[in-house]
C-alpha cells in the first residue's frame, strides 16, 4: 500500500531534466524528507502530493521512493508568490509574481483563470502579457493532467509537452482513440513506444491497426535508410519479425492497405515490389517530368554554340577542353543535361560559361544547389546569386496539413528559361519532385555534380540514376586542370576513386597521414591538431569554424557522439560566464558548435542586423549557440553567422553538438581544414567512395589520422549499398 504525502519542494539535489528523474528535499507541515521520483517539472517552492513508501539507500540513507505524484495549487500568498516566480509560467519573474499576489492577495489563480484582462491593474503588465500569462497558466494545467496521465506508459515529460503541442487539450482522448498515430505525428515517438502503449490500453497483438501500423513503421525506416520501396517478401517479413506475428498475416493487411491506396504494389524487372504512395508518386512524376523537360521545343540561342564558346574564351582568357565545350554545347541544345565530375575538373568554369551564353541570348536563368552552405559557395564561385531549391521553391509549412509546401509548383511555374542545379548527389527523392513540377516544359535544366560522392541523405539516388538510366545526356569530366593538378587534394580524390592509394606528407602539399597505433592515441593527436597545432600553423583561420572533424561513424571512441564531447571538453570548456543547459546524455554550452539533425520547416528564424524573418532549419545546417536562457528556457542559435533562431528547451532533441559530424551529414559542404580518424570502422562503411566523400570536402588542408593500412583497406573497399529506387528503370523505359 502507497503512503501519500502532501508536501512543498524545498531544495533541488538533482534532477534529469530529460527523463525528470528528480532528488529534492520536501517538507510536509511535521516532517522534512528526501523524495525521489520522476516529475514533469520540478522547482523550488512548488507542492505535490507524492505517493510511495519510504526505502533506505545503502549510502544515501531514508528516502521517500514516490511512483505517482499530483501538483497541489499552493493555498497559501507566499505559495502562490513561489509558484509564479518558480519559472513555470514564462515571463513571471519574482518581482512580477510579488506584484500579483500583492494586488489580488489568495484570489490569485481565479484572477488568472477567470478575469486575466485585470492583471493590467498591475503596473508593468500590459494586455499581451496579461493573455499570455493566462494562456501559460492554462496549458500549464492541461499539461500536468496530460502528464499525470502517461506516467503509467513511462513516457518522457519533454516528450508529454511534444504530444501538448501537436494534440493540446484533446491529447488524451486522441491517444486512447490510435496511439499509432505518435510515431507518424510526434517526433521521437517510434513504433515501439506507441506499441507499449496500445498494449497497456488492450489493444490486441493481431489488431489490424496494429499491422497497418507495423507496415508503414517498417516502410518509413528503409525511406530513411534512403530506399524508395522494399521488395515485397522483405517487406512482410520484417514488418512480421517486428509485430511478432506471420508473415502471411501482415500480407493480408498490406494488400488491403494497397487496395485503399496507402501503398502501392508494382513489379520492377521480375520482383514484386511496395512503395509508400506518396514515394511512389514521387518517382512516376519525376521520371515522367524529366521526360516532357527532355524533349520539349526549348528557346533559340541566337547565335551559334561554337561563335559563343570561342567569344566565352576571348572574354574570360580562359581555353576551354574539348570535354568542357561538349557540356557547354548539350547544355544548350538538350532540355536536360548532366554534368558530373570530381574536383579540379572545370565544373565552376563550366558553369560560369553556361551563365554568360544563356545572358548573352537574353534568357533568364536560376542557380540553385540543395544546401544554404553550397548555394553560398555558388554565389562566391559564380558571381551570380544562388539559393537554396527550398527558397527557388518557396517552400512554406502548411499549418493545416503539418508538412512542407512549395509556393512554385505546377499550377504556379517558375519563370526562368534555364536553371541549373550544383551538388545534385544531394538532391532527394521528394526536393527532385518539388523541382520538377515547378519547371515548365521548354526550361533547360542543368544538373551538375559528382557521381562519386555518397547519395542524398533523403529517399532515392537522383543522380546515380539518371546517369545509370542512359537516357539523359550525359558529360563526365575526367581531366584535372593544371591548377587543381597542384593540390594533392584534388589528386589524391582522384586516385583514391582509380582505386589507388594517395600520396601523403609531400613538402609544402596540403594532404598529410599522421600515423597512430592506437585510437586513443588518435583521439589524443585529433585533439591537439584541432585546438593547437592547426590554429597555429594556419593563423588565418577560427578553428571550431574552419577546422571540421569528419568520421564514418557515429559509435565508438572515434565516433561523432565521443568525439564531439572530447573536443567541447577541449575546445570550449566550462567557464563561470558560459552558461549550459543538459539534455539526457547531452550538454550544451554557450559557443558550442551545433547542427540542426532534422528538418523543421516551421522554425522561425531572423536576420541578424535587420527586420528580415522566415521559416525552416534544415538538416544539416551548422551554427553556433550564442545564448542560453534559463529562465525563459531558451537557446539561441546563429545559423550561417546572420540566421538567428530560438529554441524552446523541448525543441533541444533537434540539435547536436558538430565538431566532429558523420561523413555523411558532410556532403554539400567544404570546409578550409578537415580532420578525419581512420582506423577499424564497419566495412558497410569504411568504403572508397565515403572516403572519397570526405576528401572532397576539404579545401586547404585534408589530415587523416590513424593507420595506412586501414586507410589503404578503405581504397581498396569498392562496396556499395544497393539502394532500392526505380526510378533509372523508369527512365530507361523511355529509351
Amino acid at each position: 500500500m502507497l503512503t501519500e504525502k502532501k508536501c512543498t519542494i524545498t531544495e533541488i539535489i538533482y534532477r534529469n531534466s530529460e527523463n525528470g528523474y528528480t532528488i529534492a528535499l520536501a517538507e510536509t507541515e511535521t516532517e522534512q524528507f528526501t523524495a525521489v521520483g520522476t516529475l514533469p517539472s520540478c522547482d523550488k517552492g512548488r507542492m505535490f502530493t507524492l505517493r510511495g513508501n519510504f526505502v533506505t539507500h545503502p549510502k544515501y540513507g531514508e528516502q521517500f521512493a514516490f511512483t505517482e505524484w499530483e501538483e497541489e495549487m499552493p493555498s497559501s500568498e507566499s505559495g502562490i508568490e513561489a509558484f509564479l516566480s518558480s519559472g513555470v509560467l514564462k515571463g513571471i519573474g519574482p518581482k512580477a509574481a510579488k506584484s500579483i499576489v500583492d494586488r489580488f492577495g489568495l484570489d490569485t489563480f481565479r484572477i488568472i483563470e477567470e478575469e486575466p484582462d485585470r492583471l493590467t491593474e498591475v503596473s508593468g503588465i500590459g494586455e499581451v502579457k496579461a493573455a499570455s500569462i493566462a494562456e501559460a497558466f492554462a496549458s500549464h494545467r492541461e499539461i500536468a493532467e496530460v502528464t499525470l496521465y502517461f506516467q503509467q506508459f513511462d513516457i518522457k515529460p519533454d516528450t508529454v509537452i511534444k504530444l501538448y503541442r501537436v494534440y493540446g487539450s484533446d491529447t488524451i482522448k486522441l491517444v486512447q482513440e490510435n496511439p499509432y498515430r505518435l510515431m507518424e505525428e510526434v517526433y521521437g515517438i517510434g513504433f515501439r513506444k506507441a506499441d507499449q502503449i496500445a498494449e497497456k490500453l488492450g489493444i490486441r497483438r493481431d489488431d489490424e491497426a496494429r499491422i497497418r501500423s507495423g507496415i508503414r513503421y517498417t516502410l518509413s525506416y528503409y525511406v530513411n535508410e534512403g530506399h524508395t520501396f522494399l521488395p515485397q517478401k522483405e517487406l512482410c517479413e520484417k514488418a512480421a519479425e517486428l509485430l511478432e506475428l506471420e508473415s502471411h498475416a501482415v500480407h493480408d493487411v498490406m494488400v488491403g492497405m494497397a487496395f485503399e491506396g496507402d501503398l502501392r504494389l508494382e513489379e520492377l524487372e521480375g520482383r514484386n515490389v511496395v512503395f509508400l504512395m506518396p514515394y511512389y508518386v514521387a518517382e512516376v512524376y519525376v521520371a515522367h517530368g524529366l521526360k516532357l523537360l527532355n524533349e520539349a521545343n526549348l528557346k533559340p540561342i541566337y547565335a551559334k554554340v561554337e561563335e559563343l564558346i570561342r567569344k566565352s574564351e576571348e572574354e574570360t582568357g580562359i581555353t576551354f577542353s574539348e570535354q568542357q565545350k561538349i557540356a557547354i554545347r548539350t547544355s544548350m541544345e538538350n532540355g536536360v543535361t548532366v554534368i558530373t565530375g570530381g574536383p579540379g575538373t572545370g565544373k565552376t568554369t563550366i558553369i560560369n560559361a553556361i551563365i554568360r551564353i544563356l545572358k548573352q541570348s537574353g534568357l533568364t536563368t536560376a542557380l540553385a544547389a540543395p544546401t544554404g552552405r553550397a548555394a553560398k559557395r555558388m554565389t562566391e564561385t559564380t558571381g551570380h546569386p544562388a539559393s537554396t531549391i527550398h527558397r527557388l521553391l518557396e517552400y512554406y509549412y502548411a499549418e493545416s496539413e503539418a508538412t512542407m509546401r512549395f509556393g512554385k509548383n505546377d499550377e504556379n511555374p517558375l519563370d526562368i528559361d534555364a536553371l541549373i542545379v550544383d551538388e545534385t548527389s544531394m538532391v532527394d527523392l521528394m526536393l527532385m519532385n518539388g523541382l520538377i513540377k515547378a519547371l515548365k516544359p521548354g526550361t533547360r535544366l542543368i544538373l551538375v555534380g559528382d557521381a562519386d560522392q555518397l547519395p542524398s541523405v533523403g529517399a532515392g539516388n537522383i543522380l546515380g540514376d539518371i546517369l545509370q538510366s542512359e537516357y539523359i545526356y550525359a558529360v563526365r569530366l575526367r581531366e584535372i586542370f593544371r591548377q587543381a593538378g597542384e593540390s594533392l587534394i584534388v589528386v589524391n580524390a582522384h586516385r583514391i576513386n582509380r582505386g589507388e592509394y594517395p600520396f601523403c606528407n609531400e613538402k609544402d602539399k596540403d594532404f598529410f597521414l599522421m600515423k597512430e597505433p592506437t585510437e586513443k592515441e588518435m583521439l589524443a593527436t585529433l585533439l591537439d591538431l584541432c585546438k593547437n597545432r592547426l590554429p597555429a600553423h594556419y593563423t588565418h583561420l577560427v578553428s571550431t569554424r574552419d577546422i571540421q572533424v569528419l568520421t564514418p561513424v557515429r559509435r565508438g571512441i572515434l565516433g561523432s557522439i565521443n568525439l564531439n564531447k572530447e573536443m567541447q571538453a577541449s575546445m570550449n570548456p566550462p567557464k563561470a560566464l558560459l552558461a549550459e543547459k543538459k539534455m539526457g546524455d547531452k550538454l550544451f554550452r554557450e559557443g558550442d558548435k551545433v547542427m540542426q539533425i532534422r528538418n523543421n520547416y516551421s522554425l522561425k528564424w531572423r536576420k541578424a542586423g535587420d527586420f528580415t524573418e522566415g521559416e525552416g532549419i534544415f538538416n544539416g545546417d551548422v551554427g553556433f549557440i550564442t545564448k542560453i536562457d534559463i529562465e525563459f528556457s531558451e537557446l539561441i542559435v546563429a545559423f550561417d553567422e546572420d540566421r538567428i533562431v530560438t529554441y524552446e528547451f523541448t525543441q533541444l532533441d533537434e540539435l547536436e553538438l558538430a565538431y566532429a559530424v558523420t561523413v555523411h551529414k558532410s556532403q554539400g559542404s567544404e570546409f578550409p581544414i578537415v580532420v578525419m580518424p581512420v582506423s577499424w570502422f564497419p566495412p558497410v562503411l569504411a568504403t572508397r567512395n565515403l572516403l572519397y566523400t570526405a576528401v572532397t570536402r576539404g579545401k586547404e588542408a585534408v589530415i587523416l589520422v590513424g593507420s595506412e593500412g586501414r586507410m589503404q583497406a578503405m581504397v581498396d573497399n569498392m562496396r556499395i549499398s544497393e539502394r532500392y529506387s526505380g526510378l533509372r528503370v523508369r527512365l530507361h523505359g523511355y529509351l
